[in-house]
């Protein structure tokens, strides 16, 4: 079962398994991958899109190929732990795209980012117009990434089924 609560067969844990490492598969392949006529594995497609369980499609871009750009994590403190200081900061973050992901945790400091910036000296620009827009960032701290050891944006659907 999907945390969506629909039921899953081996079949969509398939269509699934091969969609995240092969997201350009022709629905015609896909379809004789898992034994499917193309119109019941079309169907099952879009049952699995409509449910969430499919949020995008998209292309996953080289950081190589830019150049040398700054891959930063930056762990921020707030101010204030009200509800409206974390909606302001939570607001804040989606109009800045250097952010790529803003995690909310917990255990002694309130989020985790992912920026992605062409050099320091610019990811440490953004983080002073952060400070000076008064989203309530106290503090923070910077861990420049130094190399890629692990970069996979799949779920271990095995795992999960």
């Amino acid at each position: 079962m999907a945390p969506t609560g629909l039921k899953l067969d081996e079949r969509d844990w398939e269509i699934l398994k091969i969609l995240q490492t092969e997201g350009r598969i022709t629905k015609a392949e896909l379809a004789r991958r898992v034994n499917l006529s193309p119109t019941p594995c079309w169907e099952r497609l879009q049952r699995l899109e409509s449910a969430g369980i499919i949020e995008a499609f998209e292309a996953r871009l080289s950081l190589k190929a830019f150049g040398s750009i700054a891959v930063v994590l930056v762990e921020a403190e707030l101010d204030s732990h009200r509800a409206e200081d974390f909606e302001r900061f939570e607001a804040a973050v989606q109009t800045y795209p250097e952010v790529l992901e803003c995690w909310a945790v917990g255990g002694g400091l309130d989020y985790i980012l992912k920026i992605v910036a062409k050099d320091v000296d610019h990811y440490q620009r953004l983080i002073d117009q952060m400070l000076d827009a008064k989203i309530g960032l106290r503090r923070y701290f910077t861990y420049v990434v130094t190399k890629p050891v692990k970069n996979t944006t799949a779920l271990p659907l095995d795992a999960l089924s």
